[in-house]
């Protein structure tokens, strides 16, 4: 099959104006088309193709693959050039990446991207980075060492979303790969979605409707929506199962064995992909490797670079392929492996490992007993997805709630004294309390808050907690990590730790009239760890 050629190289602003209708299109309201049948075999690309060319890739199973090509203008014949390739983001088409595309093309690589299976004209059915999607990456990769100047020892996968999930995935079953970068991607798809067994709601809702706009979801990925949405403990096993297959933690020990350079990259406030899973599996990770925090929601710090402006994340990804591809000496593999970006003040910070970040503790006891009914929402809540966090990134208001007015029936609420000097945390905070519940099942959420002279809180993070088959009556211990941050706690300010039972973010298991207790006792006492930016 011929390619099909656009008359010379686009502009940096068609490029981009391209790619903003696609991130439109990806939430528009309308059927993806059905696919076609698998193509026949693409001629080879020229060598003189200054790109991009837009082709029919086989898949694995025989499928069709719709992709593009961008390869260096002047490249001759007998050029081989490094090659990376992008698997195309949950519900977005092929032409997502076209301007970094071009700018990579323009450095020196061969870049194809493509639409993932199930996708847009892309074939056959969404797996959600199963196995198919892996043996896919295999065959783009297979196709392009055959129809393009890539170089067969200078292999990387790279992408967003879904196509970090898949190319993380992909370097633990394809030994060609020697770097990846993977920006708000998964390592653990149950942490992400399901951590601390409850179902992130509003995330669950957002990949499903997506996927049903823009693709065909397969049979196994509909009876999953349903039952994790539908709450269906019997089925809660297959669920977990089901998700860590299509995790790369999974494959953690086959990724160190391969060797690729992995850098990883996510926002604090990830709707989709909390930071705590992404910064375990980086710990893991035994070869060269890279982590990257800043401000923002899934995909939004990236998501400027994807439009052709200045971007930190897209500007340290073409510096992770410049070294581990093309070995340019710029310097990325003597930074700091942990770069942060604080929530608060914007400004960079590098640690040599994750375990660093919060290297010192503060521990606040939880004394005394709490009371709370269930099923209302008290007033504290972890925001609305997107929305919150990129209000966090660009204006630097999070989710906020007035303490004082935060009914206690409905609220377990303690707080710290007031800090006469700023606290830096940086880190996972960790919960620790006895709780008894009046039913054998529940959900709680843990809120922990920056406190004004005022008494107004702004969200620092959060994370639900969900039980059942305990004994109504009985006490027992609660262990909850909340998501990973790094704020900046102002002079004259406390800390506030909120615990509700209703947040429109999770799925609660509260049986009507529910009540739950936090207790302190002597020989466990309760206590929040906050971990801080040592001095």
């Amino acid at each position: 099959m011929t390619p099909h050629h656009l008359s010379g190289r686009p502009s940096r602003t068609t490029a981009a104006a391209l790619v903003a209708a696609a991130l439109f299109a990806g939430a528009a309201l309308g059927l993806a088309p059905a696919a076609g049948a698998a193509p026949a075999r693409a001629a080879a690309i020229a060598s003189s193709s200054s790109g991009p060319t837009f082709h029919d890739i086989p898949g694995s199973g025989g499928i069709t693959l719709k992709g593009n090509v961008f390869t260096p203008a002047g490249a001759k014949a007998g050029d081989r050039y490094p090659l990376i390739v992008f698997p195309t983001s949950w519900g977005m088409p092929q032409i997502e990446y076209l301007v970094q595309a071009q700018k990579l093309a323009d450095a020196g690589y061969t870049v194809v991207s493509y639409t993932s299976r199930g996708f847009w004209l892309s074939g056959r059915e969404i797996e959600v980075a199963g196995p198919p999607d892996i043996a896919d990456v295999s065959s783009v990769i297979d196709w392009a060492l055959a129809h393009t100047p890539a170089d067969p020892a200078r292999i990387g996968m790279g992408g967003v979303s879904y196509g970090a999930g898949i190319s993380l995935l992909a370097a633990g079953h394809d030994k060609r790969i020697r770097a990846v970068v993977a920006m708000s991607g998964w390592a653990d798809l149950i942490r992400s979605i399901y951590s601390g067994r409850t179902q992130h709601l509003q995330a669950a809702a957002v990949l499903g409707a997506a996927g049903q706009i823009t693709g065909r979801p397969s049979a196994e990925l509909s009876r999953i929506l349903k039952e994790f949405l539908g709450s269906d403990l019997a089925k809660e096993q297959d669920m977990i199962d089901w998700g860590w297959k299509r995790s790369p933690a999974a494959y953690l020990d086959r990724i160190n064995q391969n060797g690729a350079a992995v850098m990883l990259g996510n926002a604090w406030g990830d709707s989709l992909f909390p930071p705590n899973q992404y910064a375990d599996f980086f710990t893991g990770l035994t070869g060269p490797k890279r982590l990257e925090l800043r401000p923002g929601d899934h995909a939004t710090a990236e998501a400027t670079g994807l439009l052709g402006l200045p971007n930190d994340v897209w500007t340290d990804a073409h510096r992770w392929f410049d070294h581990y591809l093309k070995g340019a000496d710029n310097g990325i593999d003597r930074e700091q492996p942990v770069q942060l970006t604080s929530r608060t003040d914007g400004s960079y910070e590098g640690y040599p490992t994750w375990q660093a970040v919060g290297a010192a503790k503060e521990t606040l006891p939880l004394s005394g007993t709490r009371k709370i009914w269930a099923n209302v929402d008290s007033g504290a809540d972890g925001g609305v997805i997107f929305l919150s966090s990129v209000l966090d990134q660009f204006a630097k208001l999070p989710p906020m709630a007035s303490i004082p007015l935060l009914p206690r029936s409905f609220a377990a609420v303690w707080q710290s004294g007031t800090y006469g000097e700023d606290r830096a945390i940086r880190g996972t905070a960790k919960l620790h309390t006895t709780l008894t519940s009046t039913k054998e099942s529940g959900t709680l959420v843990a809120y922990l808050y920056d406190v004004g002279p005022l008494g107004l809180g702004k969200l620092v993070s959060n994370a639900p907690y969900t039980f059942h088959g305990q004994t109504p009556g009985r006490p027992f211990p609660v262990d909850l990590e909340l998501f990973s941050t790094s704020y900046d706690v102002p002079a004259g300010h406390h800390l506030a730790l909120v615990v509700d039972t209703v947040d429109p973010l999770y799925i609660e298991h509260n049986p009507l009239g529910a009540q739950l207790t936090f207790s302190s006792p002597a020989s466990d006492p309760s206590w929040l760890t906050v971990p801080l930016r040592e001095k």
